[in-house]
């Protein structure tokens, strides 16, 4: 074994390992210049947008994975292209897109009715305000904030150890390195983040089945704006204080979540088993057709 095969293959390409550490430094370079250069500028914008600095990181993160995405693609010699990481054209479709966003809303809206209904989660008036335009702003502070998750744990670097490893491996990488960015949220605990690591299984599903990025970005966001800005309760810990009403835990967290918020218990975990098991059994039947 030569120095060259240490660090290449026969075809000229770094190996996994390597093209993994290339877009982690990639990334890490490309955060530190966009925070720096980029975010000051778009500082008032967001601030007139969704009244939130989080914006602006949010904002400055998912261009700065995009950049590393660039970097690492024409640095690898590996040949891949966006289509590979299931960002190509055909995988932005709008029909693409809709699905993807309707899984989100099912997979955790549906167990949040049901919560509602037998009195596990409780309405309760909330300080005045316009409901709908707190929605508004917290679809344009939500849709980066879940973009830089997606690009960073299921874009390039899953598509690196799928084809080193397989689709099982990269599923399972990716989610415990999903769990792992959510352990500093308040209230993490094991359930919580044992939750956030089958939520990572269950948005890497969307991805396979569908072959769209896009759309696991789309029920990724869905999922979390539904939380927030339909039903005015807790996402993964972070409570936005929304208008006119707020979601109150009043069962028991094994089914609810607790203060984490509904995606932290059972029933989250049935509405993603449930669209997950749709959208496989889907994914075979296209693929026998």
């Amino acid at each position: 074994m030569t120095t060259r095969s240490l660090f290449q293959t026969d075809s000229g390409a770094l190996r996994a390992p390597w093209r993994i550490a290339l877009f982690l430094t990639a990334t890490i370079i490309a955060v530190v210049v966009v925070q720096a250069v980029f975010a000051p500028l778009l500082v008032g914008a967001a601030w007139f947008l969704t009244r939130s600095r989080l914006t602006v990181y949010f904002t400055g993160m998912a261009v700065a994975l995009l950049l590393a995405h660039v970097v690492a693609m024409r640095l690898d010699g590996s040949g891949d292209d966006w289509n590979s990481i299931g960002l190509g054209r055909a995988a932005s479709r709008p029909v693409v897109l809709a699905h993807g966003f309707l899984i989100g809303m099912l997979a955790i809206g549906l167990p949040m009715a049901v919560l509602l209904a037998v009195g596990w989660l409780r309405p309760e008036r909330s300080q005045p305000g316009n409901a709908f335009v707190a929605a508004v702003r917290l679809l344009v502070l939500l849709a980066p904030a879940a973009l830089w998750e997606e690009l960073l744990v299921r874009g390039y670097a899953f598509s690196v150890i799928r084809d080193a490893s397989g689709a099982p491996a990269a599923v399972l990488v990716t989610s415990l390195a999903f769990g792992f960015l959510h352990l500093q949220n308040a209230g993490a605990n094991l359930q919580t983040v044992g939750q956030v690591v089958f939520a990572g299984v269950w948005l890497a599903g969307v991805l396979l089945a569908t072959g769209s990025l896009y759309a696991a970005w789309m029920a990724h966001l869905a999922w979390n704006w539904t939380m927030a800005a339909v039903f005015h309760a807790p996402v993964s810990g972070l409570d936005f204080a929304l208008p006119v009403w707020r979601l109150v835990d009043a069962g028991p967290d094994w089914a609810t979540g607790g203060a984490w918020g509904p995606e932290g218990g059972l029933a989250a975990t049935v509405g993603m088993a449930l669209t997950l098991t749709y959208l496989m059994s889907r994914r075979r039947r296209r693929e026998e057709s």
